[in-house]
């Protein structure tokens, strides 16, 4: 399993909103694709899906707040 999780965003940010998911739990995606938007009091941005996979769950659902490393989701990696 890989996570995904809220990335370092320096400028002392610490915590972001969940705006949007991209997906829902069971979708497939690809390396690269923009899993969820997420919002600070600086910026707006999307994280992207690393690996190719299956989205098994989510973690933090829109509107709320997590902290900076914390994991978003829970993707299974595609073993083709």
């Amino acid at each position: 399993m890989n996570n995904i999780v809220l990335p370092e965003l320096g400028e002392g940010i610490t915590k972001a909103t969940v705006a949007f998911w991209h997906f829902k739990s069971g979708d497939f995606v690809q390396e690269g694709d923009d899993v969820v938007e997420l919002v600070t009091d600086k910026a707006t941005f999307n994280v992207a899906a690393e690996v190719a996979g299956r989205i098994q769950k989510i973690q933090v659902n829109e509107g709320e707040e997590a902290k900076i490393g914390a994991v978003l989701a829970v993707l299974e990696p595609d073993k083709t």
